[in-house]
């Protein structure tokens, strides 16, 4: 028998006892009743073992022609917060504003939509150890370039979706796939993927352009010193290889930066080659011409009386600028008379008139795929009246995008037949083999003759006595027509006496052309406004540079306006030189290029005086004026000139914080 004092112990093990069994027979039936009836607990268990991540998509390159890399994709640091797990979601907000530079009731705003996953701040490289704060990694676009080719490669948005250029047009093809991986987690909650990750499981298409980075240098480099020494408002320069209508460059100015497209209003993106139709001026009158010869309603020896300088047609007096007397067709187009286009366009009639210009292209888009691609203006020849058949044969009354008269110039150029420019030289799916896309004959525009007889006629413009003289290269033929539009005034509906555009299409060479050029220039300031001024030198500019890179070498023969020297002028040799040693010691401190005894002028700028005088060495003769870095040179980087050892002015200057 059990003493009195262990009773009481008893007891109370055996209570134990007793709870213990209840508990562990409770937690059973629950282990029970969750198994075979409720799986919301073995899914919860689930999750804490497996889970998803989801991988972003990732946008493929944009390249040109040669591989240069346009438009690429680099991983950048997003702030996310999970709202339902932030404790003090006020002070976080404050806490986030101060390092971000941000408005605190905008962060707020965010924290306080909903409880799950939200975007903070994208692209960013400040952070914060808060509860419920992060950084995820996210796809972000780089242009490595900054503001080259950037009207036509266009920009993607925060969220990597392509809402301007290229990067619209091949948005489908560039836009990677997201997608969900099926993770584990350890004991220790690391993350273990399941299974190997395709790499190119996210990634999109690669997309060449037709674009040459060197050609969009030479025009992009010759547009910048042309608006400097115009002060014009705007200018374009597009190129176009005749043949296969491959637009090789398009150069907008002014200019702005895809990486910053946020801080750049929508509308100072668009591609205004494309999508901006302007009056063409003169330029009108080549496909005048085209459509008068291949209808056989003049010939070359037709004679047309300008001698008074006016000419009377219902509704309006058409002018020349000065008086021509009789001229035949050639000095028509070589003088770009009015008159004469006129009184040819009133014996050619507007039904034929229409519908060689239609032909050529001009009513609606060139065909080239880029996104809201204008069709320009051209009213149906029913609605002409006789002051709309006048105004219309020297290009007003008519509105055309430089992409259309490029294509239609380019007609002339290879014997009559309309290729549809194009954009996209070749695609590469992830992981496949790189697929061309064909270039796209449309039709025939003209008949071969017609063409040939018409590119005679243009290689006169930039003669002695035509228009366009300053377009004109050394041992190269050069074919073209100059234009002068003057703008409408939308406030008077009448045209402005004071604001005009200038343009140049030409080619060459003439023999064979592999070059259409473009130039337009708005609204330069000054007396010299006209095509034949401003614009025309512009094209031999870049003719030249871009010839040379097709292993066509010339020099521009005319400087442009304020552009004095494109030709070096040979320096007087002083003394001896050991030539191989100094073109060795040159070459290794900066390589020039050189085609035979020809040399490209190198770009000087932002160098030091020691600097310029190494890089020239054996090379160039060397001005130098001023101290500091050099800020301007002439010839200007990318010219070819001759002569054993050119001279170079190079003008130096101190910068702020320096001297």
């Amino acid at each position: 028998m059990r003493g009195p004092d262990l009773r009481r112990p008893t007891l109370r093990l055996s209570a134990l006892k007793a709870v213990l069994c209840a508990g562990l027979l409770a937690v059973a039936a629950r282990a029970a009743h969750l198994t075979l009836f409720d799986h919301r607990g073995a899914e919860h268990g689930e999750r804490q073992v497996e889970t998803t991540i989801l991988l972003p998509p990732e946008r493929g390159e944009i390249l040109d022609r040669r591989g240069q890399q346009l438009a690429v994709t680099v991983k950048a640091p997003s702030i996310f917060a999970v709202p339902g797990g932030l404790q003090d979601p006020p002070a976080t907000a404050k806490a986030l504003a101060g390092v971000l530079g941000a408005d605190p009731a905008r962060v707020a705003e965010r924290l306080s939509r909903g409880r799950s996953f939200t975007y903070v701040a994208r692209w960013v490289t400040q952070a914060l150890a808060l509860e419920g704060v992060g950084i995820v990694e996210e796809p972000r676009r780089v242009y490595p370039y900054s503001g080259f080719a950037a009207h036509l490669v266009g920009f993607a948005n925060i969220d990597g979706t392509g809402v301007r250029g290229m990067e619209e047009q091949e948005d489908a093809f560039l836009r990677g796939k997201a997608r969900t991986l099926p993770l584990e987690r350890d004991a220790r909650g690391r993350r273990l993927l399941s299974g190997a990750v395709d790499p190119y499981a996210t990634v999109g298409g690669n997309v060449h352009l037709t674009l040459d980075a060197g050609f969009q240098a030479d025009a992009e480099s010759a547009l910048d010193e042309a608006m400097a020494a115009t002060g014009s408002a705007s200018g374009m320069v597009v190129s176009l290889d005749p043949r296969t209508g491959d637009v090789l460059s398009l150069a907008e100015r002014p200019a702005f930066d895809p990486n910053r497209f946020r801080d750049t209003p929508y509308k100072a993106t668009r591609a205004r080659a494309l999508l901006d139709a302007y009056e063409p001026g003169s330029t009108f009158k080549i496909f005048l011409m085209a459509a008068a010869l291949e209808a056989g309603a003049v010939s070359l020896g037709d004679r047309f009386d300008c001698e008074r300088g006016h000419f009377q047609v219902p509704g309006k007096l058409i002018r020349d600028s000065h008086p021509y007397g009789v001229l035949d067709l050639q000095h028509v187009l070589w003088k770009s008379s009015n008159i004469g286009a006129t009184k040819i366009a009133y014996r050619l009639g507007p039904d034929t008139h229409y519908r060689m210009l239609t032909a050529l292209g001009f009513g609606k888009p060139t065909g080239s795929g880029f996104p809201q691609e204008s069709s320009g203006l051209l009213r149906t020849w029913r609605s002409w009246r006789p002051v709309d058949r006048a105004n219309i044969a020297f290009g007003q009354g008519v509105n055309v995008t430089a992409l259309q008269i490029a294509a239609a110039t380019a007609t002339i150029a290879n014997g009559g037949v309309l290729v549809q420019p194009r954009l996209v030289l070749a695609r590469r799916a992830p992981g496949g083999e790189l697929e061309l896309a064909p270039p796209s004959i449309t039709h025939r525009a003209m008949k071969p003759e017609t063409a040939a007889t018409l590119l005679a006629m243009m290689e006169g413009v930039t003669g002695p006595e035509g228009t366009g003289k300053r377009a004109a290269l050394p041992g190269i033929r050069v074919a073209g027509k100059t234009g002068t539009a003057q703008k409408l005034d939308p406030r008077t509906g009448t045209y402005s006496e004071s604001k005009y555009q200038a343009w140049f299409v030409g080619m060459a060479p003439v023999d064979d052309p592999r070059l259409v050029v473009v130039v337009m220039l708005d609204e330069p300031k000054g007396l010299a406004h006209t095509g034949g001024a401003v614009s025309a030198p512009v094209f031999a500019k870049v003719a030249a540079a871009q010839l040379a890179r097709l292993g066509i070498f010339t020099t521009p023969s005319r400087p442009g306006p304020e552009l004095r020297t494109v030709q070096a002028t040979p320096a007087p040799q002083t003394a001896p030189v050991d030539g191989s040693l100094a073109l060795a010691a040159a070459e290794a401190a900066n390589p020039v290029e050189r085609f035979g005894d020809r040399v490209l002028v190198p770009d000087f700028t932002d160098h030091t005086v020691d600097e310029v005088r190494r890089q020239a060495t054996g090379v160039f003769d060397v001005v130098i004026s001023g101290e500091g870095r050099a800020v301007a040179q002439e010839p200007p980087p990318g010219t070819i000139v001759d002569g054993r050892e050119p001279r170079v002015l190079v003008r130096f200057a101190h910068g702020p914080g320096e001297g």
